[in-house]
Parts: structure tokens; sequence; C-alpha cells
């Protein structure tokens, strides 16, 4: 029951009739059996991994919290007597205690997670180890299957108990309640990544039907297909074709492949968001922004910040500043401004910790060398753009280009989409053998052009009529895109029109992703790109 499936839709029309029809304080059971039963149709008992996550995660939660209020009511016990140097050492205590219980939850989440996704790639790369080394030791391949979302609900349960440890949120006392915050449908599949502090009080709290919110809610689940379904359905069938017959294809139309299949990624991935928080706000949910006009961005670090929000905020906050402000890289700063200079030496802890956050990002992605390839792509283009950072504003200045010009912007976003677009063969191409292969393909075969006057450029999968379409339709995307990031809130202008004008809009949106959405023979939508991570 995949987000663009018929008895999904009804699923959501009939959970949001019960929800608004049970009372205020009993709906999030409706949600809490409706996202078990859910996660259930689409991964039957590996739901069971799930809840074992849900209850290590809820139980390291619960007794943080209990170590943190015994503490407190011993603290508040010695009354007068509790000195400062008592107070202090008592909260290191019960600190170390935390950090126990804190480390044993997050190890047994992360090993689930490591097991069931990479234990054959782990084993893959130890017998190509052993072999090398003559050992006759084998590690066997498993026949595992990887939970819907796993990769998701795990950082959100990380997120949880740092969370917690930090004391930056209560622990929750109510295991289903909990379980819900886990386990809620429509980010579960592919994100948007929600901290405790944003989402369970709106889980939780009872909602009121509001129409305005339904409506808006309704939108965004339209625009989501029409990006799914008008684009990255029909961008897919050029863009598989061309990464099976990397071979037969020149330097363009290799670049061409990864620009289409960067765009395929962005509608097909933000595409199932806009879905995810349209179901969640018709039920008065609010869910976090993913996605913020990407492809206006002008650097590798502001491409980053607006792709997969969720995601690099929770890097950011559980993996760069714990490891860039700790102990040990606070030493290493200081020797190696001694050794390196101020400039470079105080940057290099920074660097570091940023180079594993981008191992850590294109490793999530996936159980192959490539994504990590990927991710240190992206994170070497950012820690050089920051290192040369003082180079390139010398070079403006001595050029006469000032930052606010037009044309400086366009050359700094076609620069941006021309390095992201080339990160993509990494996380496109079957495996890092053939990403290098294409990779070096497009630089040393540039002779042949005749695909552009021999027609094979429209002989991929579509027929004039589709790819016409295509480009209609990405033109559109963009033209929204950039009314976004004018500050312009278009659900928002739309609700100003007459009714009139409104139904005309909804009821053509609609015929679109009906007609256009559907095509060829046997066609069916495939599953979101980012359901495998």
């Amino acid at each position: 029951m995949t987000f663009v499936s018929l008895p999904f839709f009804l699923f959501v029309f009939g959970l949001v009739v019960v929800y608004f029809l049970t009372p205020q304080k009993y709906q999030w059971l409706v949600l809490l059996v409706a996202s078990y039963a859910f996660y259930w149709l689409n991964s039957k008992w590996l739901v069971l991994v799930l809840w074992g996550s849900t209850m290590v995660t809820f139980l390291t939660g619960f007794l943080l919290q209990k170590v943190y209020d015994k503490n407190q009511q011993a603290m508040q016990a010695l009354g007068d007597q509790l000195t400062k140097d008592i107070k202090k050492q008592m909260k290191a205590q019960v600190k170390r205690a935390g950090k126990r219980i804190m480390l044993v939850g997050v190890l047994l989440v992360t090993a689930a997670l490591l097991m069931l996704k990479y234990f054959n790639f782990f084993g893959e790369n130890l017998n190509q180890l052993f072999q090398s080394l003559h050992w006759g030791a084998t590690i066997p391949r498993l026949n595992l299957l990887l939970p819907l979302g796993i990769s998701y609900y795990t950082l959100q349960a990380i997120a949880y108990m740092v969370d917690v440890y930090r004391e930056k949120t209560c622990a929750d006392r109510n295991p289903l309640r909990f379980m819900l915050f886990l386990s809620f449908f429509p980010q579960i599949v592919q994100g948007p990544i929600a901290r405790h502090s944003q989402l369970a009080k709106q889980l939780y709290a009872g909602h009121r039907f509001d129409f305005r919110q339904c409506c808006f809610g309704a939108q965004l689940v339209l625009w989501g297909l029409f990006k799914k379904l008008v684009i990255a359905e029909r961008l897919a069938i050029p863009v598989n074709y061309m990464f099976q017959h990397y071979n037969s294809f020149s330097g363009p139309i290799l670049f061409l492949t990864v620009a289409l299949y960067g765009l395929q990624v962005y509608t097909d991935f933000s595409g199932g968001m806009e879905i995810a928080r349209g179901v969640a706000q018709m039920l008065g949910i609010e869910l976090e922004l993913n996605f913020k006009q990407p492809y206006f961005s002008t650097s590798i670090e502001d491409f980053w910040r607006r792709w997969h929000i969720t995601m690099g905020s929770w890097m950011k906050d559980y993996i760069f500043y714990p490891l860039s402000l700790s102990k040990a890289f606070t030493k290493l700063s200081r020797r190696s401004r001694k050794i390196l200079g101020q400039y470079v030496g105080k940057r290099l802890p920074a660097f570091l910790a940023m180079f594993i956050v981008y191992f850590l990002v294109g490793f999530w992605h996936g159980a192959n060398w490539k994504y990590v390839v990927y991710g240190l792509w992206n994170g070497t283009f950012i820690m050089s753009g920051i290192l040369l950072e003082g180079v390139y504003a010398k070079a403006r200045e001595k050029c006469g280009i000032q930052e606010e010009m037009v044309t400086w912007r366009m050359f700094r976003m076609i620069r941006t989409f021309v390095i992201v677009s080339f990160g993509r063969f990494f996380s496109g191409a079957l495996n890092l053998s053939t990403a290098l292969t294409m990779f070096q393909r497009t630089f040393y075969h540039w002779k042949d052009i005749s695909f552009l006057t021999n027609g094979k450029l429209f002989d991929l999968g579509h027929n004039n009529a589709n790819w016409i379409l295509l480009v209609v339709a990405i033109v559109v995307l963009f033209y929204v895109d950039y009314v976004h990031e004018m500050g312009v809130h278009l659900r928002e202008v739309l609700a100003r029109q007459p009714l009139v004008f409104r139904w005309v809009i909804y009821i053509g949106a609609i015929l679109v992703v009906m007609i256009f959405g559907h095509y060829g023979p046997a066609y069916d939508a495939a599953s979101f790109i980012y359901e495998q991570f």
C-alpha cells in the first residue's frame, strides 16, 4: 500500500473520518492503530522490529528520567546542606550513570539497523579481505529483509534518547503514546526525521476538524502526486535506460543522465514529503519542512541546507557538534594550530568532524561504497569552499564582482547544479566501478554529438509528446519553486481567490494527475526511491 495507490487514499479518507468523529482525548489511539495497521499491511511481521526498537528506546528514556528525578529528589532532601560542590558532584555522578544508560540504548537500536541493513555489506568486504590474506574463513550471506523506514525511525529513536540524556526533553511515561511517536505512518516511510519536542505533543493532543487545514493538506498531497507521478515516474524511464546502457552514450548524454536523475530524485523524494506532510496536515499535525527549493542553491553547503533538511539538522546536532566540541577535538585544535598555523589549524577539527558526517551521510544512503563516495564528494566541496573562502573573496574583489549581482547568482546556481549533478553518478549508478566509468566517459567521449541531429535523444522510452509534457511539467515545478523562493505562499494566495476559480484549479490539477500521471501499457507507479533507505 504505497503513497500513490488507491488503497492508501481510501485508508487516509477512512482515517480522517474516524479520527474527527472520535473524542479528542482518544484520537491518539486512532492514530496508533492506523499507524501499526499501515506498517503491518506493508511489512507484516517486520513490525516486530519496529516494536522492539520502540520498547528499547522507551525504556532507555524511562530509566534516564528515573535517574534524573531520583537525583533531583536527593538534592531537594539535602536542603540547606546542599553546597555548590556537592551539587556539582551529584550532577557529575548522575550524568555518568545517564551516559551509560543512553549509550546502551543507542547501541541496541543501532545494532538492529547495522545487522539488517549492513550485515551482508560488511560480510562481503571482510570475505574479500580474508581471501587476499589467504584465510579460509568466510562469512555467510544472509537473506535479510529490511524493515520499512528503519533508517528513519532509528535516527528518530537515537535523537530522543540523546535529548532525554541532555535533559532537552522529558521522557515519555506512556509506552503506547511513545509507540505512536516512532510509528506515525505518514513520516515513517521516508521522513521527515521528527524530534520528540516538535511532534509528540501534536500527536497526543486532540484536534478539531479545520476545513482550511484539510484543504491545504489535500493541496499538498495533490502537488506531491504531480511531482511523483507526472515528473518522477516519467523521468525514470529514460534515466533507467541511460544508466543501463551508459556504454552506448557520449559525454553530453551521460551528463544529461545524471542531471535528469537529480530531478527524478528531487521530485520523487520531495513528492513523497508533500504527500506525508499533506496527510498529516489534514489531521491537524504539522510535519517539518524537508526541502526548500534546493535547485536555487548558490553553493554545495547551501544545497545541503535545503535538501533533506531534517537529516542535515540531525547530523549537525548529534554528530558534528558533539565531535567538534569534544575534549579530543579541542586538544587536536590546539596542537594543529601550533603545527599548521592559525588559519588551517583552527579549522582542521571542524573539517575532520565534517568528513565523518558526510561519510555517515553517504553510508546511511545504502550498503554500497558508491554511497560513501557520494557523501565524501559533497563533503569535499563543502570543506574546500570554507577553506578557500578568503581566496574566493579576494578573487571576486579583483574582478569587480558584487554578491548581489544577478549574473553572479545565476553563475553560482549553475555551478552548484553541475557539481551536484556530477555527484549523482555515485548515487545513481549500479556500483562504484560503474559510477567511475561513467564519470570518466563524461569527460573523454564528447566527439559524438550526433544525438542532436539523429533523434536518438528522443528514443529513450518516450515519444515526442511525452518529452514535451515532461518539459512543461518541469517548467511548472521550477516556477512554483521560484515563487516560493520569493516568499509567496501559493496555497494562501489561492485561498483568497473566488470559490469558482479555486475549484477550476483543483479539478484541473486532479485531471492532470489522473490523465498524465498514468501512461503506457500496464503502467504501475514505482515505490519511492528513498523508501529503500
